[in-house]
């Protein structure tokens, strides 16, 4: 049976476990489809965050989306990179962290996210929570020696 001080590592804040903004790479509402698509294929993400100018969290924006915005019924519309803005293709229903929530609740959205943008009650992009660094945090509790 697995064992782990389940309330302590539950009730834990996000707040340590976040890559800041600065280091996250993103897109801003004024960029075309063909930027966001340059900035995907070089970093190698499958998506990144839309911000403004003021880094105000947006949406995301992927190479899936990117690529079905230009899909043509007989060809591949590339004239359509350099025309479409991010805000036409992006995603806004996306599920998000508040800075002040716990360990719980980024483990109950992260299942279906293979990272969690976190804002602050402004909407302001603070950075990103990893399925990564929470399957490592989950299971340094769980390989806990019981005490």
């Amino acid at each position: 049976m697995i064992s782990t001080n389940s309330k302590e590592l539950l009730e834990m804040p996000i707040h340590d476990f976040i890559i800041p903004a600065e280091k996250v790479a993103h897109v801003q509402i004024g960029n075309n489809a063909e930027h966001a698509l340059l900035v995907l294929t070089k970093t190698g993400y499958s998506s990144i965050p839309v911000l403004d100018s003021s880094y105000r969290f947006h949406g995301l924006i992927s190479i899936r989306m990117i690529m079905d915005s230009v899909l043509g019924l007989e060809r591949i519309e590339y004239e359509n990179l350099e025309v479409s803005n991010v805000t036409e293709i992006m995603d806004r229903d996306i599920a998000t962290l508040n800075i002040n929530d716990n360990f719980k609740r980024a483990l109950d959205l992260v299942i279906n996210h293979a990272f969690l943008c976190v804002i602050d009650d402004e909407g302001t992009f603070v950075g990103i929570m990893t399925r990564r660094v929470i399957l490592k945090q989950l299971k340094k509790y769980v390989y806990q020696p019981k005490s």
